[in-house]
């Protein structure tokens, strides 16, 4: 290419350059309007209602897991084999109900042997073979009464004895006799009366043994010890069992334990006797329960107050173990401002309502508290008496709005 060319071709690309310049900035209106901007939106057609204030309960929520009150591992006190089970898993159960029962030969045969000793201690002891009453006077006893009347007919031949050596009647020999006799009788009335004390001893020893037999008869048979439900079998019949072998264990299904942790900013109002309502993952049904027991202190580590609520359980509904939710009412607020839960509206995580100002809507954001089925705390960014708009739906700010009286 030569230098002339080079300059004609240089010269026809900024005209080109040059034109296509002067028609972008071309200074129709209606080419601009077209390519650039659009219609103002229309007016929209809205329902508004005031925000209002009303008195609401302040809440505490707190997850947690229900408990049985009570818990039984139910065992044997004596060892044996087992002939009667009369409850499987989840059997109801009523307090004093039999659970099981060990065969009782044996121990029927040691009952019977320890009322023989019993018998036969209280004839030792001069009292009938049957009776309650093991009370009886050491100087009334056959075994005694001799002894005693021995002692006495020793002692009479001894002052005789002295009264006749005096007179000269009878030698010094004579006396020493009596007086020897009179030793030995009182010796045996000591003996006597010690012997009667003795079989009194085993009277008392016999009669704690026939005790002791009937209580490890009466151990035999198992009883439940509360109302409640068979939570773990753990026995078969024919099984032989040593003492202390869990048979089964029990729950007690009413009350519930709901073990629950507060944090520390929100424990200030819990107290004990406190209601709360308490509900169950899967259940719609709410429950009613009460504070029971409070912990002395906060957990360091968490920050948080161990809490303990008794659950109304007596239809049963509730198994030990379910996660589940309570609700404590700590106080109740004054004026706190609400509006439909219709007018609130949650966009990328930002919540807000629309108001109307000089007949165009305006957004505003809020911070929500609590949540109820119909209506909605405003905690901040919205005042009592200002309208809000019920369901805005596509609604946005500035868009001009009719409001429907």
């Amino acid at each position: 290419m030569t230098g002339a060319d080079y300059k004609l071709a240089l010269a026809a690309l900024f005209t080109t350059i040059t034109l296509i310049s002067s028609g972008c900035h071309s200074g129709d209106p209606q080419a601009a309007t077209k390519n650039t901007g659009a219609s103002a939106p229309a007016a929209k057609s809205v329902r508004v209602v005031p925000a209002t204030e009303r008195s609401i309960a302040r809440t505490v929520t707190a997850p947690g897991t229900l408990a049985a009150d009570e818990q039984a591992s139910l065992s044997f006190k004596v060892p044996g084999r087992l002939s009667t089970l009369s409850v499987d898993l989840g059997s109801f159960v009523r307090k004093g109900q039999m659970i099981a029962q060990l065969e009782t030969k044996e121990y029927t045969g040691r009952l019977n042997q320890a009322e023989a000793g019993l018998q036969q201690a209280r004839v030792r002891l001069g009292l009938p073979p049957q009776g309650d009453d093991d009370s009886v006077a050491t100087e009334n006893t056959s075994l005694v009464r001799q002894a005693r009347a021995v002692l006495d007919e020793a002692r009479l031949n001894h002052e005789r004895a002295v009264r006749l050596v005096r007179e000269g009647v009878q030698p010094q020999a004579e006396l020493d006799r009596t007086d020897s006799a009179l030793k030995v009788a009182d010796s045996k009335y000591q003996d006597a009366v010690e012997e009667v004390r003795n079989r009194q001893g085993i009277l008392v020893q016999r009669r704690s043994e026939v005790a002791l037999a009937r209580q490890q008869l009466a151990e035999t048979t198992l009883y439940a010890p509360f109302d409640g439900a068979v939570r773990e079998r753990k026995a078969a019949i024919g099984e032989y069992f040593i003492a202390g072998a869990p048979v089964a264990t029990i729950v007690r299904l009413h009350p519930l334990r709901l073990r629950i942790e507060v944090p520390e900013r929100e424990a200030q109002g819990v107290r004990i006797g406190l209601p709360a309502r308490v509900t169950v993952e899967g259940d719609p049904s709410v429950y009613s329960g009460r504070v029971a027991r409070l912990s002395p202190a906060f957990e360091e580590q968490s920050r948080t107050l161990i809490i303990e609520a008794e659950v109304d359980n007596q239809q049963g509904r509730l198994r030990p173990g379910s996660f589940a939710k309570a609700e404590l009412q700590t106080s109740t607020s004054q004026g706190v401002v609400t509006v439909p839960a219709a007018a609130l509206v949650t966009f990328a995580g930002i919540q807000k309502v629309f108001t109307v100002k000089d007949g165009k809507s305006l957004e505003r954001p809020v911070v929500v508290g609590r949540r109820e089925a119909d209506w909605v705390e405003i905690a901040e960014g919205l005042k009592a008496g200002e309208l809000v708009v019920v369901s805005p739906g596509n609604l946005m700010t500035g868009q001009p709005v009719n409001v429907e009286r």
